[in-house]
C-alpha cells in the first residue's frame, strides 16, 4: 500500500477485514466546528473517529505533545485498530490534519499507514457512499513503540538556529510567520525562528484537495528557499501542519526530516528564545 492512495482504491477496498479507515479530522477552536459532530452526521462507511486532542500529553502545558507509549497504544485499542491492520487515515479540516496521525501512527510502530488523497471533500465531490451515526467497534490490540528520533524539542532547534547544517521549515501562514497577525495563543509572542523558511502548509495542495506531486510539489518547497539536500525540521503553531510539510517531502523521497513537536506555541512563549519578525 503505498502513503497516498486514490479515493477509487479505498472506495475498492471497503469491508476489507484488515482495513481500518480513520477520520482524523482537527479544527481550531476559532473555526466554531465540531469534528466528532460532523463526523457522526456522515463519514466514509466503517471509518472511525480519531480525536487528536485526545490523543495527545494532556500533562504536558504545549498542545498536541506526543503522548507516552502506553496512552497512544490504549486510543488504537479503544478504536479497534490493531497491529498488523492496514490504515487508511483522512480529515475534512482545513489543516489537513491527517497527516499528523500519519506521522504517529508510523512513529509509534505501525506499518502499512496512508493518507486519502483529497481527504472527505473529494470523496463527497466524486458521490462516494457516506454513512452516519457512531460506529460499533471490538476492542483490539495494538504494540506502541516510539521512535525517540521523529521529534526534536527546543534544546535541539536552539542548537541549530545559527548553523547552516538544517533547513527549518514553518507550516502557518505568512502573516503569523512574519509577526504581522496576533497568534491564537495567550502569552505567545508573534514571529518565527530565525533562520527558518515559510512554506504554508495549503500551498502544498490542488484546488480539489489532492496533494502536488512531483515537480510541481518540489517547486513549493524550492520557491521558499528551501533546500531539499539538507536534513529538515518542520514546525508549525502547535505540530499538526508541521506533519503536513514533512508528509510533503516526504512524497518527493526525502526521509531525514523531523518535527519539532513544541512549535511555535512553545518557543513564542518562551521568553529566553530568539525571534525574528518580517518575510523570511
Amino acid at each position: 500500500m503505498d502513503s497516498l492512495v486514490s479515493t477509487q482504491w479505498l472506495e475498492s477496498e471497503l469491508g476489507a477485514p484488515d482495513l481500518k479507515v480513520i477520520d482524523a479530522t482537527l479544527f481550531l477552536p476559532s473555526d466554531n466546528r465540531d469534528a466528532r459532530a460532523e463526523f457522526e452526521s456522515e463519514h466514509i462507511p466503517g471509518a472511525v473517529f480519531l480525536d487528536i486532542d485526545d490523543v495527545s500529553d494532556s500533562a504536558n502545558p504545549a498542545p498536541h505533545m506526543l503522548p507516552p507509549e502506553h496512552k497512544f497504544a490504549s486510543r488504537m485499542q479503544s478504536l479497534g485498530l490493531r497491529d498488523g491492520s492496514r490504515f487508511v487515515i483522512y480529515d475534512n479540516s482545513p489543516l489537513h490534519s491527517a497527516a499528523r496521525l500519519w506521522w504517529m501512527l508510523k512513529i509509534f510502530g505501525a506499518h502499512y499507514v496512508a493518507i486519502l488523497d483529497g481527504g472527505l471533500q473529494k470523496w463527497k465531490a466524486e458521490g462516494r457512499p457516506l454513512e452516519s451515526g457512531k460506529p460499533q467497534v471490538r476492542h483490539g490490540h495494538f504494540t506502541a513503540f516510539l521512535d525517540g528520533n521523529a521529534a526534536v524539542d527546543k534544546d535541539f532547534v536552539a542548537g541549530i538556529v545559527h548553523s547552516d547544517d538544517h533547513e527549518i521549515v514553518d507550516a502557518r501562514g505568512p502573516g503569523r510567520f512574519a509577526g504581522e497577525e496576533a497568534e491564537p495563543r495567550p502569552g505567545v509572542a508573534p514571529g518565527h525562528i530565525p533562520g527558518s523558511r515559510n512554506v504554508p502548509q495549503g500551498s502544498l495542495f490542488n484546488p480539489d484537495h489532492s496533494w502536488k506531486r512531483g515537480d510541481e510539489l518540489r517547486a513549493v518547497f524550492e520557491a521558499a528557499g528551501v533546500d531539499l539536500g539538507k536534513p529538515m525540521i518542520t514546525t508549525c503553531g502547535s505540530g499538526v501542519t508541521a506533519a503536513v510539510l514533512l508528509f510533503g517531502a516526504h512524497l518527493l523521497g526525502k526521509e531525514d526530516v523531523r518535527i519539532y513537536d513544541g512549535s511555535w506555541s512553545e518557543w513564542g512563549a518562551d521568553a529566553s528564545t530568539p525571534k525574528a519578525l518580517g518575510p523570511a
